[in-house]
């Protein structure tokens, strides 16, 4: 990524302006659960990720960046709030934000798009290294019993 290209740009025109509305960025309501913020972080970041984006790549860099951003702030409860109150949403007044609830445990942030371990489907390769992990425990049993059998041995 290049340094020095966030926020002002010589040429303006071919640039998106600089959101200040994180929500409208990631198209989602001000009062979206996590859950619905989330999804759309990793909808948008698929298509503005700059290995596997269409758009040229400095604009793409852009908004990516922005979308970090956005999800930065509107995933995390007490920026969530600052945020609000500093654009002073009055489309808030009457809207339930999520507040922060106590955890009953502690939320582990994996690697694949901030999902608990437990949300995530399960990924082809994963399936097949599950498969291929059983076909191999049914054969060793397969040849323990086999063994046995040849032997004559009663188990």
């Amino acid at each position: 990524m290049t340094a020095g290209a966030s926020h002002s740009s010589p040429s303006g025109a071919s640039h998106p302006p600089t959101f200040s509305d994180y929500y409208a960025l990631l198209g989602v309501s001000a009062d979206a659960t996590i859950h619905a913020i989330r999804q759309a972080h990793r909808d948008r970041s698929k298509d503005y990720h700059p290995d596997t984006t269409r758009f040229p790549l400095e604009q793409a860099q852009e908004k990516f960046r922005h979308i970090q951003e956005a999800y930065r702030v509107l995933s995390d409860p007490a920026l969530r709030l600052r945020y609000d109150q500093a654009q002073g949403n009055s489309r808030l007044q009457g809207a339930r934000l999520n507040p922060p609830v106590p955890s009953r445990k502690p939320v582990v942030i994996s690697s694949s798009a901030y999902l608990e371990p437990g949300e995530r489907p399960l990924s082809g390769g994963e399936l097949f290294a599950l498969l291929l992990l059983g076909v191999t425990l049914v054969g060793c049993l397969a040849l323990a019993v086999g063994l046995a059998i040849l032997r004559g041995e009663n188990f």
